[in-house]
């Protein structure tokens, strides 16, 4: 894991020529995108995230601001970015289809098994085989930061994750500590891609005040911007 001020990057994707990426601190902004050379001419693709399972193909630059929580693209020059703030940030890319994505993994999106339908859309679309895609998870609320209720675990039990997702709290009835970075592996895993080939960001918004925080600091939150690019 290389760290800068701005932002985070993953040796397993640095290696790759073709790609830029990264999990950006509270002091990366998307005029940042704009201040260097060779991402001049780039467009910035983003979305009004609904926590859902909407997934979007990049075949073209959209003229309007899209709905829904993952991008997939082949193209090169458009940085997909991704925004959060305790929710799992995944970017994905194909190195030998040259195909990348970038998803919001909240625990609706999750439930939803979102990570899962982005990697099948990648199969589907463009010929990816999971054992060749690489994975990278950003800044996340860690388990132990991060507390629901019971109908919460109810609602992933009722949709076969495994309980040992959840851990109670102590002291606090009916309230679990919920893993939500491993529940969005063992979907990864699920669909084949390897363990070697999962890469992750161990650091915790709530913990790390370099990153923003919804169950830190409620309204007065930012949000942190994950990104990748074809090179052009």
């Amino acid at each position: 894991m290389t760290q800068g001020k701005e932002f985070i990057t993953i040796p397993g994707f640095e290696r790759i020529p073709f790609i830029y990426h990264g999990f950006g601190t509270s002091a990366w902004k998307e005029e940042d995108f704009r201040q260097g050379e060779e991402w001049t001419g780039y467009r910035l693709i983003h979305l009004k995230q609904l926590h859902s399972d909407i997934i979007h193909t990049i075949l073209d630059v959209p003229d309007t601001i899209l709905r829904g929580d993952a991008l997939i693209t082949a193209l090169p020059g458009l940085f997909l970015i991704i925004k959060s703030a305790d929710c799992v940030p995944v970017l994905l890319v194909d190195e030998k289809k040259r195909v990348i994505a970038a998803v919001h993994c909240g625990w609706k999106g999750t439930l939803l098994r979102l990570l899962d339908k982005v990697v099948s859309g990648m199969k589907t679309q463009f010929g990816s085989v999971p054992a060749d895609i690489l994975a990278g998870f950003g800044p996340s609320i860690g388990a132990t930061c991060y507390d629901v209720g019971e109908e919460v675990r109810n609602a992933f039990r009722e949709n076969g994750f495994p309980d040992a997702l959840f851990l109670p709290v102590p002291g606090r009835p009916l309230k679990y500590f919920f893993d939500l970075r491993k529940a969005n592996i063992l979907q990864l895993r699920r669909q084949g891609l390897r363990d070697e080939n999962i890469f992750s960001v161990d650091i915790c918004p709530h913990c790390d005040c370099r990153f923003p925080s919804f169950r830190r600091d409620r309204t007065n939150t930012g949000r942190m911007l994950s990104f990748i690019a074809l090179s052009r």
